[in-house]
């Protein structure tokens, strides 16, 4: 029993704490309390996965950029996230790229208009987080993330990735090529291209790295893919448009260099209209990468864009970019607890050894080599 005496010695001690500037007896400590969704750097922190949940479909809306539906499967990711909280998904510019994506983030500042969410190749992850874009969010996954897949300060984390292939149409090729050196023959003229621009382009710019694997270089030196691409447009077999899905099924992009879930969709989207769209993995430029998720420091949706990040790291989600060719980051994991589609799973082509990815620092140094070395190699400009 608690005698008067002690009670009051208790509300004495509340006093004294409280004098100290400490909250204790009956209030949770300030760091317990939950924080506003745009300083929340976990659901728990914002109260909980209800809470969070409540706080977005208050907000109602979503705004990304640069989501094309037919990519890594982002047409069903919408419309599951729509159907299961209500919340509308708004895609600005969807075949922008990582770079038009951080100019967005830029340029639009507080803008209710700015977008809540990026998706980027991780070496414009990595450039966003130096320079103060992104806002700490820890999914509920986090700790499963492998550790070279993730930003230790959680400020954004790799999703979902695949291997550079070669895409052709075989309606429009009398020989597709699988391989890197393949594609430097006189058959395939004004045919090469790729998805973009590699300065500006995450999907581009690995595709110049994984030439340059298959020339002797490495993830030290990006400079043999930046020389191949200069010789295949010397020959003239570089074709400066970008591929689309709109270029492939009008045969402007009759041979593309992009992701394998890329390909792969465009081989079966395709092919009720006439496209026969053969994908290979070249051998001698093996090059696998992830991309990047992450919540816009002044996101103007910042629960919703917090939600965004747990519904695609889900089980549901990666499940979601298996079904569209994409590796879902936590594949392995999922593997091991036995929430893997295993179906989707067995329909991804069989690539031979173990990826292997380039470290922070060397993919800067082929970032920096792209930027000041990619008009010279297409066009002789120095």
């Amino acid at each position: 029993m608690t005698t008067p005496r002690a009670r009051a010695a208790a509300v004495a001690g509340c006093f004294a704490l409280a004098a100290l500037g400490l909250s204790a007896c009956g209030n949770p400590p300030p760091a317990a309390r939950p924080q506003k969704p745009s300083l929340a750097t976990s659901a728990e922190n914002a109260g909980g996965m209800r809470a969070l949940i409540a706080a977005a479909k208050r907000e109602g809306a979503l705004t990304a950029i640069a989501l094309p539906r037919d990519w890594a499967d982002y047409g069903d990711l919408i419309d599951g996230f729509e159907k299961k909280y209500g919340i509308k998904v708004r895609v600005d510019d969807p075949q922008g790229h990582s770079e038009d994506e951080l100019d967005a983030v830029r340029k639009r500042g507080n803008s209710p208009t700015a977008p809540d969410v990026i998706d980027v190749g991780d070496t414009f992850a990595r450039s966003a987080a130096q320079q103060n874009l992104l806002a700490p969010y820890k999914v509920a996954a986090f700790d499963s993330i492998p550790v070279n897949q993730k930003d230790a300060q959680a400020r954004w984390s790799n999703n979902y990735g695949g291997y550079i292939s070669i895409g052709c149409d075989a309606h429009r090729v009398r020989i597709c090529p699988e391989t890197f050196a393949d594609l430097l023959k006189p058959a395939y003229k004004g045919k090469v291209a790729l998805e973009g621009d590699p300065t500006r382009s995450a999907t581009a710019f690995d595709s110049v790295y994984a030439a340059a694997l298959a020339n002797n270089g490495s993830f030290d030196d990006i400079q043999p893919g930046l020389d191949f691409f200069a010789q295949l447009n010397k020959i003239g077999n570089f074709n400066p448009v970008s591929s689309s899905t709109a270029t492939v099924e009008d045969g402007r992009t009759p041979i593309s260099i992009n992701w394998d879930y890329v390909n792969l969709h465009y081989a079966d989207q395709l092919r009720d209209k006439g496209v026969d769209w053969q994908v290979a993995i070249p051998f001698d430029g093996s090059f696998a990468q992830y991309f990047a998720l992450a919540v816009n420091k002044r996101a103007p949706h910042p629960a919703a864009a917090r939600l965004w990040q747990e519904y695609l790291f889900s089980t549901e989600g990666q499940n979601l970019r298996l079904r569209g060719y994409a590796r879902p980051v936590l594949m392995d994991v999922m593997k091991q607890d036995g929430t893997l589609d295993k179906a989707a799973a067995a329909r991804l082509p069989t690539v031979e050894g173990t990826p292997q990815f380039p470290t922070d620092e060397q993919l800067e140094k082929a970032r920096k080599a792209v930027t000041q070395g990619w008009a010279k190699a297409v066009s002789g400009r120095p």
